[in-house]
C-alpha cells in the first residue's frame, strides 16, 4: 500500500508545485517549501492526498500537518492512517 500512497502523493504533489517537476523526479526528502509549495498550495496538496488515497484529513492535527514538511514525511503519516482503516 505506502508504494501506490507514495505514487499518488507524487502525482499530486507536482501538480500544485510552482514549477515542473515529473512526480518521479521528486526527492522524497526535498523540504515542501524548498519546492516552492506555498502554505495555500500545501492545503490543496494534502486535501487531494487524502481525498485520492481515502485518508480522511480529519485524522490530522494542525501540529501533525506543520510536521509534514517533506513527500516522505506526507506518504510515511498517510501510511500509517490508511493501513489502519
Amino acid at each position: 500500500m505506502p508504494d501506490s500512497i507514495e505514487t499518488t502523493a507524487r502525482v499530486a504533489l507536482s501538480e500544485v508545485l510552482p514549477q515542473e517537476l515529473t512526480p518521479q523526479a521528486i526527492d522524497l526528502d526535498a523540504e515542501l517549501d524548498h519546492l516552492g509549495l506555498t502554505s495555500l498550495n500545501k492545503v490543496l496538496f494534502l486535501t487531494s492526498v487524502c481525498d485520492r488515497t481515502q485518508v480522511g484529513l480529519h485524522h490530522f492535527t494542525e501540529h501533525d500537518l506543520a510536521a509534514m514538511r517533506t513527500l516522505g514525511q506526507v506518504v510515511e503519516a498517510l501510511s500509517r492512517h490508511k493501513e489502519m482503516s
